[in-house]
């Protein structure tokens, strides 16, 4: 990107600004958007505020019209003069929806592992990404690390904390609970990611599905799967699954079954329905 020009370039990945910083582990933070100049700012202030130096920001975004591209090339600027500045890399170009501008990204992602941070979800302190760099193992990476997550507001503000919360040992079955980490709080080693691109037969919960396969080949690669025992993320409460809500729900049973079988699917649903009456 070129801080002089009035708009980030178009179609290509641009390399924004690449340090020779000399860590072992390297993050890429994704970054979709699409018109997201009322909740964007908030999102590339939490990365800019991280303390760790080897941070790859990849943000791809579907052709915005409004002052998305704007604040990108604000975040740009000030990156080169931040405290802790990191690697900013920018793709502008059509997609097919939300699910096929992530894949776009994982393709293109440099870093050893990869996250979605999408635009109002923020990381939840400025340590987060140098406290998950310190499970580097000699001569193995976990597979997954994740954690725990709190939902907060249009102003960013805490709301509580995610009802489904992280079990202490992640398997393959453990979705059927539902979607026990958020999406935001699942950080995949990129190799691994790149095996299981999203399906987008799945408009609105891709990410259940993928999450659920990327468990499986880690387990089934013998990788372990880490607990950070960590809040990882502040995750923005009105996301695309929420605002499509019943639609996402039906594909999340669709996505169990496929995974579970139809028989688990429906005997977990009918304890679903159970316990959302015995909790009232």
């Amino acid at each position: 990107v070129d801080p002089a020009s009035p708009v980030p370039p178009s179609t290509q990945c641009q390399q924004a600004l690449s340090l020779g910083n000399s860590c072992k582990l390297k993050f890429t933070v994704i970054t979709v958007t699409y018109n997201a100049e009322h909740t964007l700012e908030r999102t590339l202030e939490s990365v800019a505020s991280q303390t760790y130096p080897c941070i790859e920001h990849l943000i791809v975004d579907g052709l915005s019209s409004d002052g998305t591209l704007s604040l990108i090339q604000e975040y740009v600027e000030d990156n080169s003069i931040n405290v802790h500045p990191h690697e900013i890399r920018f793709i502008r170009e059509p997609d097919r929806g939300l699910y096929d501008a992530m894949n776009k990204a994982l393709l293109n992602a440099k870093g050893d592992y990869i996250v979605f941070l999408n635009a109002g979800d923020c990381l939840r302190n400025s340590d987060t990404i140098s406290l998950l760099a310190q499970y580097e193992e000699k001569g193995s990476l976990p597979a997954i690390l994740y954690g725990n997550t709190h939902l907060v507001d249009n102003e960013g503000h805490f709301l509580r904390l995610r009802r489904l919360s992280p079990p202490e040992r992640l398997t393959p079955d453990s979705f059927l609970d539902g979607m026990l980490v958020c999406h935001q709080s699942f950080y995949v080693r990129t190799d691994i990611a790149r095996q299981e691109l999203y399906d987008l037969r799945y408009r609105y919960s891709a990410d259940f599905d993928w999450c659920i396969r990327i468990i499986r080949r880690a387990t089934r690669l013998g990788l372990k799967i880490v607990n950070t025992h960590l809040v990882l993320t502040d995750y923005l409460n009105e996301g695309l699954t929420t605002r499509n809500h019943r639609a996402s729900l039906l594909e999340r049973f669709r996505i169990m079954a496929y995974h579970y079988g139809w028989i688990p699917t429906i005997v977990r649903h009918i304890w679903f329905v159970v316990r959302a009456i015995i909790k009232k």
